[in-house]
């Protein structure tokens, strides 16, 4: 008798176990397709924004110079922890744009994927 009742908790505890890894993977679940739902809400909700950040330079760990156009104008702002202040208005044909774009990055990185497949040996 008293090996069934310890076999009945061992069944209990594996039971326990397992209903707390379900419940866990479901609320994991459920965080991932909530920030995914929430992500997509946000950028659809900005793409037709007439405001755009074209660029970011850090000063010191919360203090940053940002290049931003509203409508056809470019502005030059300073972002701190609390505050935004305008520095300047900008013109336009003045900016330098970095010629690297996401495709170029992608494309690097996908020539180094294939090096590195090529200098793996055979097995």
């Amino acid at each position: 008798m008293a090996f069934l009742k310890i076999s009945s908790g061992t069944i209990d505890s594996i039971a326990q176990l397992i209903s707390m890894i379900l419940i866990f993977i479901f609320v994991l679940a459920l965080t991932y397709f909530t920030t995914r739902f929430v992500g997509s809400y946000q950028k659809n909700k900005m793409a037709g924004s007439n405001v755009n950040v074209l660029e970011t330079f850090r000063i010191s760990n919360n203090k940053y110079i940002q290049i931003i156009k509203i409508g056809k104008k470019y502005f030059a702002i300073a972002v701190c922890k609390d505050t935004i202040t305008y520095l300047c208005e900008l013109d336009g044909e003045d900016l330098i744009y970095n010629s690297t774009t996401t495709e170029s990055h992608s494309d690097s990185f996908k020539a180094i994927l294939d090096k590195l497949k090529k200098d793996k040996p055979e097995d």
